[in-house]
């Protein structure tokens, strides 16, 4: 199995990553009212996955196979005792995982 962090901060911010054999962009934006959003392009900027909240302990992209990324996209919070990655402590104490078998 493969495990990868996604390199994160507590910023609005957007890049180029491989997620197993696929070549995407992820956008992190931080809503107030809705937390962190994450969206997914292609390589040339097309939305792939827009609106997506960062849910700890769950496949972000379970509901989205046709997206062809084999593997598992999951938040993980070093503290308990904070369920969903705040404002500033994403890329800190919440991390973003690529598990790839």
């Amino acid at each position: 199995m493969n495990i990868q962090e996604v390199p994160l901060s507590p910023n609005n911010q957007q890049f180029s990553i491989a997620l197993g054999d696929v070549n995407v962009q992820l956008k992190l934006v931080w809503r107030d009212a809705a937390w962190w959003i994450l969206d997914i392009l292609d390589s040339t900027g097309i939305a792939l996955l827009s609106g997506a909240p960062l849910v700890p302990g769950v496949n972000l992209l379970a509901q989205y196979p046709t997206l062809g990324i084999n593997g598992v996209l999951s938040v993980v919070s070093d503290d308990e005792s904070e369920e969903y990655p705040t404002k500033t402590n994403l890329g800190i104490d919440s991390h973003l995982y690529f598990l790839q078998e």
